[in-house]
């Protein structure tokens, strides 16, 4: 009897599996249909196979173009912003008019400026943020999204600027001034008034791991002396802090070009 269920549930399983797949040479019509109703649903899992078998099948369906701006948009609803960016960026090079071009750049910058929830740990997508939506201002000067593409601008700028305090800050609690020095002075935007300035709230929860930006709850159990590199005589503090600067401007120009390939 056992032997008969154990039969039984695999032939339920062969079929299942095969349904799905047997799902293949369909019209173009019938995946565009599936794939609206994975999204409808919720299930973007599915609607990535579906758009996949419409693309592999029907690569020159004039549902395509639809489908991939249906896709980006629905990624970016779900927040899934890398994936959303994915698919701009194949609207982008196959199926975008000239005229659709400006819509679709513009939600790409917005896909990119939302990936960041929390700017500290990502210096290199701000900066590639601020450069798309510089070179967006540039090309479209008199876009209807231009007012949102500079605010979104303007925010980037501050968080990166603040980031750099924030960097420099550290450098200052570990007793490297030349590294802090670098920090304080790198891209300090003048036009920036900081004593009108309110930094952003950090969420309390997080507040108890990452502190505030300036300081955090252990600090108190960092010994308050200089490093080790530094103790021995007053010349080797000056060549450690210089390596520490010189790491630092090496650093911060891989996040300008992260991967040395460029936006």
């Amino acid at each position: 009897m056992r032997q008969f269920f154990l039969i039984l549930a695999f032939v339920f399983l062969f079929l299942g599996c095969s349904k799905d797949v047997e799902e293949y040479n369909k019209p173009a019509a019938y995946w565009y249909k599936r794939m609206i109703e994975a999204v409808s649903d919720g299930n973007l899992d599915k609607a990535d196979n579906y758009y996949s078998s419409l693309q592999s099948e029907h690569i020159g369906s004039p549902l395509l173009p639809e489908a991939t701006m249906i896709m980006a948009q629905s990624h970016l609803q779900y927040e899934e912003y890398l994936l959303a960016e994915h698919f701009l960026n194949e609207y982008i090079k196959r199926y975008a008019t000239p005229s659709e071009l400006e819509y679709s750049e513009y939600l790409k910058i917005k896909a990119k400026y939302m990936a960041l929830p929390n700017p500290r740990r990502d210096q290199g997508l701000i900066n590639e943020a601020i450069m798309a939506g510089e070179r967006f201002k540039v090309k479209y000067p008199r876009s209807v999204y231009y007012p949102v593409v500079d605010t979104m601008v303007t925010r980037l700028v501050l968080a990166r600027a603040s980031l750099n305090e924030s960097i420099a800050e550290l450098y200052e609690r570990l007793d490297k001034p030349m590294g802090a020095e670098h920090y304080h002075n790198v891209r300090k935007e003048n036009w920036v008034d900081w004593e009108d300035i309110d930094k952003a709230n950090v969420a309390w929860y997080k507040e108890i791991f990452e502190g505030d930006g300036t300081a955090s709850w252990y600090g108190f159990m960092l010994p308050d002396t200089q490093s080790v590199v530094s103790r021995n005589s007053q010349g080797q503090v000056k060549v450690a802090d210089k390596r520490d600067a010189s790491e630092a401007e090496e650093d911060y120009q891989r996040t300008l070009n992260p991967g040395g390939s460029g936006f």
